[in-house]
Parts: structure tokens; C-alpha cells; sequence
């Protein structure tokens, strides 16, 4: 067919040709082949594709035809196959989840785009496990694992690493030693999901460390000595990660290659790497880590081989080789591009690519596989190539070639077009280009034809073609000349040809000689007050005209009409800076550069002077100043402050700030303020002194603009309603008052309103606990401000409502019922003080789970609920019996030598045996340096504590493990080493205190303003000691004494029970109205009801739990005392009872005593 360009602009002309040229598709645009997309965004799978005609779009989705119709979240976007699947309705994105392949197709053939597999990225939650504290002995190694939760793509792991403390590439931390400063209880693995940009964080783990000796953290830390002195067995390295002596690598190629060697020892090991057969590749490896990890950045085939790492400290030396083997997803080696053919033209396709293990390669047309199209007798199928004879028009199609193995694939469109068209040039006309002297040229001539036109280049219309020696000839038409000389100038002309015919264009060839600076600027150091100039000697070729410009600072300077001379006078610090001179013509340019420095001591800028107001207008000013000598160092910014005489006359208050290039500025103003201003110069150094004051401007009065904010709040039989009260300058205008709205929501009642100036007012008999409706507005003698939006207020609270307490074992659990609105309790805070754990629950009957109680002890225990006003009555009591646990160590141990072969070993039962003592058992072994012979087991009877050994030889050392057994298993042991070294004496004393407290509150967090409040203590516990088998219960002595003692207890008892009989009842129900304290803070974060009267009794308690009141001066008051609880921002109760009498009397004092009071068994657990 015929085309007739009848456009003159080049550019134009081509548009309008390829418009005409018809194409197959080709895909421009794709996702890529692992797509993992956000959960809270819309999906959008991109296909882009061009052709002519344009190409329509159709999607499948794991393998079958994706029919975006029928689903009304999916939508492609008009003249593209861009798939867009929109959440706002609904769905899950999990469900989209799979591989998509795009099709662009037009008349001319399918073009296909890779296999996109959609994912969507997870970030789960740590699994909740409970983790016992981790024990280990000074000196040695330690792995504590980390074992992320799986996401996609996987996490990071934070921390900062060292040379004795790091983190494995698995997030697991590696101690190769530990000392006793380790010992924390906050190791807590944190894992980064990049792709949702949140942090996980596993619970933390407690890390105890046993010391042979004390260790005194207040030393002095000494990095050559970090034990302090304290002799800790040295060991020679072992690797912790990697184990054994060998392992393997996989990595694939283009991939980053990461070696791990983290070894444990003492001192810590130092780690070396090597290459076996060779050297490692130096401008590719890099160590991290302190040298336990190598990286090697894009691998390739050479990297694989042995790799060594060497870890070494003074005791020994240990390797490890790590065997890498680097395979390879496909590469190309030769891509097939797109064919252009004439009717019964011959062609190619090639399709080689490289992998390992080897790719295999399929051929498609039109996205089907070659073996089921249509057959084509001019096409010949030969492994990674498709030959095409004598093709005819109507065979053009899209051929896909698809290189795969087990580690990835590539796929590549390559279109076959078969079309026959007479040669064009597609540049502009007869073109002049000039070009400087010796440069590289290039002389394009692009042309299109079907054949593919023969071209060929000449000079001047004469001789044979140009190819070879001076010129070179690209196959896209462009001629090159390798240096441009004079004798090169002329007229070159292209022709291309073709069976279809012949076409021409020109080009005009000027060679011209460069621009130069001959005689270049130079630095310069000028003293303030002098002369500096700068010269810069321009020579160009005599038919191109020149222009030289100045720069300081990349900023121009206005010099005139092509001077080659910059002179400066009278330099000052403004004048410093870098001075650029550029000559330029209409092809080509140079430039020199020098600095200027005005020598000069840095120092604070002048105050800015002459401040100058103008512009007067109702809520702004222009302000004007001179600035003041920046001494040398820049001017960066201009502080603008001001002072009014009215609220706060003499304190200056910061306005605003500008940058330091500027001098004069509009100042916007608030209302009724007589402004004065001030400016104050920074620079690098500092800031300057304050400028003087400029004259006094006065701004008239105007209403507010912006709403007051009511804070609503209430008290018993009364409505509270405030208002956060607005500054002064705030006030715009004299007289400043408010407005106030209330009335009761949802009833349609008129409102009711009051002015007043202050900023709260109080509404007086109210309903309990019922919603008001506030709103405000603020006022002055210039008018009335915006009134407020309607905000929700309650009045104050009543105090009927309580609780049960039940029993779980083996925990204590709360249980409150549901209470009728607006008492409903809607969540439960359980936290410990000291260790604090906190957890919420939304259940119709929240409940929580006190921890950390003493095993093998007895419990009783009450709550108390409260509000802001007042308190519940008690609840019922329970008791709990805790299981029994294992013992705590014993109490010292000690090994004395008595004879040359015998030593004796003591020790005392442990403080805390946490159930029924069955024995102790005792291991021991020998050291010998650092080898450890086998362990021995001897076990004894509870009433034994000493045991004489008798030793084999002399010299041996024996190290001893000492530890008490109930029938749960046994507990922490004492260790100690005979003999000692000679500077330590003969004596080996251990001696161990250890305490059990248990100290527990909770506290519920309601909607509706109520608060609970529950504390437990421990009251009593039962403790069963079995006897010595030396019973001196047999002696006589020991029974004179203890009948002694019962009837001296005896007496007691009688004498104390003729005291409480002659008492009143409590005086509850007549102070039931007195107000509670309020609540002080104590510095650790928790909160203390107390009282100024140490007898007032506890508001709305009853007397005793088992029958009617008694007078007594045991009452609620002596354990907690009321007080008027506060609530934060979201409503949650920050109150708690303060622990007023010793756990240990109450343990000793009178049971019935005690049963009285409600509270006393709540205190049993502090």
C-alpha cells in the first residue's frame, strides 16, 4: 500500500506512518511474576500492551479463563488490561490469591505476559508462650531462640550486635560467654515485617547468672578483665552455629550468598575466613558482624567451592568448612526479538538460555504451544530455533519462547510481522549539523521497508559507498565518524533500496574548533577592605559566536556585555564564596571555577537594626529590618518575637521565623493586643542579641472564632460541666464570659442555660449516673463567638453494685456478674505490681487469673468494687490452697578439710521449702583443667545436713552441686570446689536468702465510669517441716519449756477475748456519705488511697462476714482506706488500697480477729 506524508514535522511524519503500520501486540508493561500485595490495599495486577489494532485484553487465572464480569470487585481499566479488585465493599483479599497470566491479541496475533503469582502479605502475631527464666553459670555459652512466627516475606530481626553477644541470620541471640552483667529480665526478640511496616515482639525471656564469686556491679568495668577478677575457667572455642565440622550451601545465582560461623569460648574467639584453591573475591565479599558473617553480593558460578571459617582464641583453635554450591534460575544467552519479513523472505528465531540445572525450552504462537497450532508449512521447528522459508502475508503471529527449570522461568514475546513496503526516511530533511573539531560524530538516517532496505552513505555525491577505516555504518542507518577533522566537512547523503524502491536524504557536515578557556580563574584568599579579581581568556572558533556569563554560588552576576574580567572591591564577608565563569556557544561550552576567601574570625551576627513597620492593616503589618554584620558565617534565619503590655508586659514570646535571605516580612496578628517587636539573626555560630524594639501596634477587638471545648463531668446528685479556658491573647476583646446549654439526652427537654465567667459551673440535683447534653459559647463586648458542638456529659455516681469472687484451682479467679446498665462491667485489667502483666476482656462475665502466688500455701480473699464516689460492699470470701513446688536452695553450704584425705560438707535447710522436704541430693565430679569427669549421686534424708568424704587422691579437684528435693522434683542448687586456690584459705562458705513475694491487684475498666478494685495478699501460709530423726521432742527439757509456752498463750487468749467482748459495732452505716481522698501517685507508677484520719472506716463495708457487727478497733481502715478514686482519659480505674499492716501479723494475730474484718484476708497476699 501507498502512504503520502503530508506532515512537515519530522517527528509528525513518523506518528503518522507507524499509525498506518500495522503491528502485532507486544506487552509493554506487567507486575511481577511474585507479586505480593498489602491486605488493606485494593489490588491492582498491571498489563500494558501495544499494537495496531489495539489489542484487546483477557486474563486467566490458575490456568482457566478469568471471567472478570462476574465478579463485581473485579474491574480492567478501559484500553488496558490492567485488573483493579476493590475491597470497600467486602471481601477478603486471601481469596484472590493464585497465578494470573495476561493476553493482548489483535488480528495479528496473542502476545503473553509472565505468570504473576499474587500473594498477600502476613504479618501473624507471635504465638503467646510462657518462658521460664534460663539459667547459667558465669563463663559459659548460651542460644536464646527466637523462631519467628512465618510471614510473608519473612521478617527481620532487630539488634544491636557485638563481638561476645550477637544475633544469628535465624534471629536466634548467641552468647559465646556470658558474664554477670547479662543477666536481665527483658531479652526480648523483636521481628520486622517490612512489607506492613509493623514489629513483632516475642514474650521476653529472664536470663539468670550463677557467679562462683560475687560480682560487684559497681566497679569499675575493665575491658581487658571483665570478670573483675573473679577466676572463671577459660575453654577453647566450639561453634554454636554451624554444628559439627561441615555443612552446606545452596544459593542461587544473582542472589546475595551469606555465610554464618559464630563460635562460643573463653576468652571470645575470633573468627577468620578463607577460600579453598583460592582467594576470596575481594571487590565482592564483605564481613559483618564482627567477622561471623560473609556476604558475597550477586553471586556467580566462580563463587562456588569450599569456604573456612577459623575461630581462635589463646586456649585453642577450631575450623569449619562450609560447602557452597551455586545453582541458577534460566538467564538468556540470546533473546528472540521481533522478525520483520517480506513475502517470501527467509528468517529466524532464536530462543538460548542458561541455567542449572540446564533449562528446558517450549515454543508458543499465540499463546498455545507450537505442537497443537495450525500447521504452517514455511515454519521448521529445530530445538531452540524456528526457521521461517518464503513466508506470505497473513502468516504474522506471536511467538513466545518459555526457558524454565526448577529454580524459575523466563518468558519472551517475539512477533513475526510479514508485510512488504517501498523504503522511507523517517528523519528530518537536508539537516545542518555542526559539531566540534576532533569529537565523535554521528549522522543519523533512520528508515523503515519491507525488504529491509539495503543503505549505503556518500560524500559530496561522489565515490562508492562509506564503510570501514574512518567511518563505521550501523545496521539502524546511522553513520559514524570516529573523529570529526575539517577535511570532513561536505554534504553526506543516505540512500536505502529495496525490491520496492529507492529513497534519499542529506546531511550538511560543519566542523568547527572548540570553545575554550585558555587562562582560567584561580583561588583567592582577600583580606576585608581589599581588591580581588578573577580573569577568565575566552578563544572559539571565529563563526560562532560566544557569550561568557558569571556565577557566585551558582547565582548570576550582572557584569555587562561579555566581560572577561570580574573584579570585587572593597571585600567584604558577603563577598566569599566560589566564582564560576562559563563560556558558551551554540554547541559546546567550558568552565572554570575558583573560591574566594575573605579572611575574617567567625563569630555571632550583629542584632538587626531599624526596625520599621508599614503596611498597616487590620490583622497584620509589614515588618522591616536592616541586617546586622554576619561575621563571616552566614545568616540562616531571622527570629521574630513580640510582647504585649496587657496579660504579660515585658516577657517576649516567639512569632514566627523567615529565612535568612529575607529582610522584610508581613506579620499576621491576633485581635486586641498592643504588639511590640524584636528580631534576633542566627548563624552557624549562634544566636545575635535582640534588636531593638520597633514602635507599638495596637489591633482592634473582634468575636472569637473558634468554639470553646466543654470537658463534661459529674459528681454524685450533680452535673459539673467546664470548659478548657482560652489563653489571653485568645480573648480577642474585653470581658471575656461564657454561655452554657444543658439538659438530659434523648428527652426532647428544653434547655437550660446560665452565663458565667468562670470556667466551670456546677449543676445541682441531678439524677444518678444520667447523660446531659453541654454545649458553650464564648462571648466578649465585640460580639459572639461559634457555639460548641453538643458533647455528652454524665452526672455523678451511685454506690450499689458489687461482685463474687470464686476459686479455680490452681489459681485464684475472680468472677464479676453482669450489673444492669450503667453499672455493666465491659472489661477486666489484671496487673502485678513489680511485675506487671496486663490483659483486657470484652465478656458478658470477665474474669481474670492471679499469678505468681507462694506454692504450697493457704490463701483467703475478698474484693471490694468501687466508682469515683463511693465503694461496694465486700464480697464473699474463698481460700486457696496452692500446689507444692520445688524448694528453694539451702540455706549455706559449706566444706571444711579435716584430715589430709577427708573433707567435711554442712549446710541448713533451705528458707523456703515450698512443700514437704523428702532429702537433698549431692552430685559431684572432677575437674581437671578443663575436662570434667563423670558425675556421682549421693542422696540424704531430711534431717541430715553434714556428710563426711573421704578423698580418693589429694590432689584431685571435685567440684559439688547441692540441692533439697520435695516431691515435685528438685530445686536450685548450691555449687562449690575443693580444693581452692591458696590466696582463698581452706574454707569453702556458700550461703543463699532467698524471698517469696506476692503482691497482686486488679482493677476493671468499665464505659460508664465504674471502677473495681480487688487486692489480695497473702494471709497465712501452711508450711509442713518434717523432724530430724534426732527427735529431742523426747527430751525433757524441751517438753518443760513447751508446756510453758502453751499456757502463757493460754492466758493470752482468755485476756484478749474478755477485751473484744466489751466493744461496739462498726460505725459503717452512719459515715456511708463521707467522702473518699483522692488519689496520690507514688513515684513507681502505682496509686494509694489514704486518709487524714487513720480510724475513719472504709465507706459502705459491712461489719464482719459471719454474723452481726462487733465494736471493734479492727476495721477496714487499718488495711485500705477510701479515698475519691480518679479515672483516666478512656475511663480505666487508677486507684489501689495501700498495705497498712504486716503480713507477719497478721499471720500471728487473732484468727477471729482478722475474720472479722473483710479486707484483712485481701492484704495476706502483699
Amino acid at each position: 500500500f501507498q502512504i503520502q506524508l503530508l506532515a512537515r514535522d519530522p517527528q509528525a511524519d513518523l506518528l503518522l506512518f507507524l499509525s498506518f503500520l500495522k503491528q502485532p501486540p507486544t506487552i509493554i508493561k506487567q507486575s511481577p511474576k511474585d507479586f505480593i500485595v498489602d491486605p488493606r490495599d485494593n489490588i491492582i495486577i498491571e498489563c500494558e500492551a501495544k499494537g495496531n489494532p489495539q489489542p484487546r485484553f483477557t486474563w486467566r487465572r490458575k490456568g482457566k479463563f478469568l471471567n472478570t464480569g462476574k465478579d463485581p470487585r473485579v474491574n480492567m481499566r478501559k484500553r488496558s488490561g490492567t485488573l483493579e479488585i476493590n475491597f470497600r465493599s467486602g471481601g477478603r483479599p486471601e481469596d484472590y490469591e493464585g497465578e494470573y497470566q495476561c493476553l493482548a491479541s489483535n488480528d495479528l496475533g496473542v502476545a503473553v505476559s509472565n505468570k504473576i503469582l499474587l500473594r498477600v502479605s502476613k504479618a501473624p502475631l507471635w504465638p503467646k508462650e510462657l518462658l521460664e527464666p534460663v539459667l547459667v553459670s558465669e563463663g559459659h555459652s548460651l542460644v536464646l531462640a527466637c523462631n519467628p512466627p512465618p510471614g510473608l516475606p519473612p521478617p527481620l530481626h532487630l539488634l544491636d550486635e557485638q563481638r561476645r553477644v550477637s544475633m544469628g541470620l535465624n534471629g536466634d541471640l548467641y552468647f559465646s560467654n556470658v558474664l554477670a552483667k547479662d543477666a536481665h529480665t527483658d531479652y526480648s526478640c523483636n521481628a520486622r515485617f517490612l512489607f506492613t511496616h509493623t514489629i513483632q515482639q516475642k514474650n521476653p525471656f529472664s536470663l539468670k547468672v550463677q557467679s562462683a564469686e560475687p560480682y560487684n556491679d559497681t566497679s569499675s568495668y575493665n575491658s581487658s578483665d571483665p570478670y573483675g577478677g573473679r577466676r572463671i575457667p577459660e575453654s577453647m572455642p566450639t561453634f554454636l552455629s554451624p554444628s559439627g565440622s561441615e555443612s552446606s550451601k545452596m544459593v542461587l545465582r544473582g542472589q546475595q550468598l551469606l555465610l554464618e560461623c559464630i563460635a562460643a569460648g573463653l576468652p571470645t574467639p575470633s573468627i577468620k575466613w578463607f577460600k579453598k584453591g583460592g582467594d576470596l573475591p575481594a571487590q565482592k565479599v564483605k564481613f559483618e558482624n564482627h567477622n561471623k558473617t560473609l556476604k558475597i553480593v550477586s553471586v556467580s558460578e566462580e563463587d562456588a567451592g569450599e569456604y573456612v571459617c577459623l575461630a581462635n582464641n589463646h586456649v585453642g583453635g577450631i575450623r569449619h568448612n562450609i560447602h557452597v554450591q551455586v545453582k541458577g534460575a534460566p538467564y538468556w544467552l540470546d533473546k528472540p526479538t521481533n522478525l520483520v519479513l517480506a513475502p517470501d523472505e527467509n528468517g529466524r528465531l532464536v530462543c538460548r538460555a542458561s541455567g542449572n540445572p540446564r533449562p528446558q525450552v517450549q515454543w508458543l504462537v499465540n499463546g498455545e504451544p507450537v505442537e497443537s497450532s495450525l500447521p504452517n508449512p514455511s515454519r521448521e521447528m529445530m530445538g531452540d530455533t524456528i526457521i521461517f522459508r518464503s513466508v506470505q502475508i497473513g502468516s504474522s503471529a506471536v511467538y513466545q519462547c518459555n526457558a524454565s527449570n526448577q529454580h524459575g522461568y523466563l518468558l519472551a514475546n517475539a512477533f513475526v510481522s510479514v508485510l512488504d513496503m517501498a523504503p522511507r526516511i523517517l528523519g528530518p530533511k537536508s539537516q545542518l549539523i555542526k559539531v566540534i573539531e576532533n569529537n565523535r560524530t554521528f549522522l543519523d538516517c533512520p528508515f523503515f521497508g519491507s525488504p529491509l532496505p539495503d543503505l549505503r552513505w556518500f560524500k559530496n555525491g561522489q565515490g562508492s559507498g562509506l564503510d570501514g577505516g574512518h567511518y563505521r555504518v550501523y545496521i539502524n542507518g546511522t553513520l559514524e565518524i570516529k573523529r570529526a577533522r575539517t577535511e570532513d566537512e561536505g554534504t553526506y547523503t543516505c540512500v536505502a533500496s529495496n525490491i520496492m524502491g529507492t529513497v534519499e536524504n542529506q546531511v550538511i557536515l560543519e566542523v568547527k574548533e572548540p570553545t575554550r578557556i585558555v587562562r582560567g580563574l584561580e583561588h583567592q584568599s582577600a583580606f576585608r577592605g581589599s581588591t580581588a579579581r578573577f580573569d577568565c581568556k575566552v578563544k572559539s572558533d571565529p563563526s560562532l559566536p560566544v557569550t561568557v556569563s558569571w556565577l557566585k554560588d551558582d547565582s548570576p552576576l550582572s557584569l555587562g556585555r561579555d566581560e572577561e574580567s570580574l573584579s570585587i572591591p572593597n571585600v567584604n564577608e558577603g563577598d566569599q564564596g566560589v566564582y564560576t565563569c562559563t563560556a558558551q556557544s551554540e554547541i559546546d561550552q567550558d568552565v572554570s571555577s575558583a573560591r574566594l576567601t575573605v579572611l575574617g574570625a567567625l563569630d555571632r551576627p550583629d542584632p538587626p537594626m531599624d526596625l520599621d513597620l508599614s503596611d498597616l492593616a487590620v490583622r497584620s503589618v509589614r515588618l522591616t529590618w536592616i541586617p546586622g554584620n554576619d561575621h563571616n558565617s552566614v545568616i540562616t534565619q531571622f527570629l521574630v518575637q513580640y510582647e504585649e503590655d496587657r496579660w504579660e508586659p515585658g516577657s517576649w514570646q516567639n512569632l514566627t521565623s523567615y529565612p535568612g535571605d529575607l529582610n522584610s516580612v508581613i506579620l499576621q496578628l491576633s485581635p486586641f493586643i498592643n504588639y511590640q517587636f524584636r528580631v534576633i539573626a542566627i548563624n552557624s555560630v549562634g544566636q545575635s542579641a535582640p534588636s531593638h524594639p520597633s514602635p507599638r501596634y495596637k489591633t482592634s477587638g473582634a468575636p472569637l472564632k473558634c468554639p470553646p471545648a466543654p470537658l463534661p463531668s459529674g459528681d454524685a446528685l450533680s452535673l459539673s460541666p467546664s470548659v478548657q479556658p482560652l489563653l489571653n491573647v485568645e480573648r480577642n476583646g474585653p470581658n471575656l464570659h461564657y454561655q452554657l446549654w444543658w439538659r438530659r439526652k434523648d428527652t426532647g427537654e428544653a434547655w437550660s442555660n446560665v452565663t458565667t465567667t468562670g470556667s466551670k459551673h456546677v449543676v445541682h440535683d441531678t439524677d444518678t449516673y444520667v447523660p446531659y447534653e453541654i454545649r458553650i459559647q464564648a462571648l466578649n463586648d465585640h460580639g459572639a463567638g461559634p457555639t460548641s458542638n453538643v458533647a455528652t456529659g454524665y452526672s455523678g455516681e451511685d454506690s450499689e453494685f458489687g461482685f463474687t469472687l470464686l476459686i479455680s484451682a490452681p489459681y485464684p479467679y475472680i468472677f464479676y456478674p453482669p450489673q444492669p446498665d450503667p453499672f455493666l462491667l465491659k472489661g477486666l485489667r489484671v496487673s502485678q505490681e513489680k511485675m506487671t502483666r496486663g490483659f483486657y476482656s470484652i465478656a458478658q462475665r470477665p474474669s481474670a487469673v492471679l499469678g505468681g502466688l507462694v506454692p504450697f500455701s493457704h490463701y483467703r480473699m475478698l474484693m471490694v468494687v468501687a466508682n469515683r464516689g463511693h465503694e461496694g460492699p465486700p464480697s464473699n470470701t474463698v481460700e486457696v490452697r496452692t500446689k507444692e513446688g520445688v524448694p528453694d536452695a539451702p540455706k549455706y553450704f559449706e566444706i571444711v578439710k579435716r584430715a589430709l584425705d577427708t573433707i567435711h560438707l554442712q549446710w541448713d535447710k533451705p528458707l523456703e521449702p515450698n512443700g514437704v522436704l523428702i532429702g537433698y541430693q549431692l552430685k559431684y565430679h572432677t575437674v581437671n583443667g578443663s575436662k570434667l569427669g563423670p558425675y556421682r549421686l549421693e542422696t540424704f534424708p531430711p534431717n541430715i545436713t553434714q556428710y563426711t568424704m573421704r578423698l580418693p587422691d589429694r590432689a584431685t579437684r571435685y567440684k559439688f552441686f547441692l540441692s533439697a528435693l520435695t516431691q515435685v522434683g528438685a530445686g536450685e542448687a548450691f555449687t562449690g570446689e575443693f580444693p581452692r586456690s591458696a590466696n582463698e584459705g581452706e574454707h569453702a562458705h556458700t550461703h543463699a536468702h532467698t524471698r517469696r513475694h506476692a503482691h497482686t491487684h486488679a482493677h476493671t475498666r468499665t464505659h460508664s465510669h465504674t471502677r473495681t478494685h480487688a487486692q489480695t495478699s497473702k494471709h497465712a501460709h501452711t508450711r509442713r517441716h518434717t523432724k530430724d530423726q534426732v527427735d529431742i521432742a523426747t527430751q525433757g527439757w524441751f517438753i518443760g519449756l513447751m508446756c510453758a509456752i502453751a499456757l502463757i498463750i493460754l492466758i493470752l487468749l482468755i485476756v484478749c477475748f474478755i477485751k473484744r467482748s466489751r466493744g461496739g459495732k462498726y460505725p459503717v452505716r452512719d459515715k456511708k456519705d463521707l467522702a473518699l481522698d483522692p488519689v496520690d501517685q507514688k513515684e513507681d507508677g502505682s496509686f494509694d488511697y489514704h486518709s487524714d484520719e487513720d480510724n475513719k472506716p472504709l465507706q459502705g463495708s459491712q461489719a464482719s462476714l459471719d454474723g452481726p457487727p462487733k465494736e471493734s478497733d479492727d476495721s477496714l481502715v487499718d488495711y485500705g482506706e477510701g479515698g475519691d478514686g480518679q479515672f483516666n482519659e478512656d475511663g480505666s480505674f487508677i486507684g489501689q488500697y495501700t498495705v497498712k499492716k504486716d503480713s507477719k501479723d497478721e499471720t500471728e494475730g487473732n484468727e477471729s480477729s482478722e475474720a472479722t474484718s473483710p479486707v484483712n484476708a485481701i492484704y495476706s497476699l502483699a
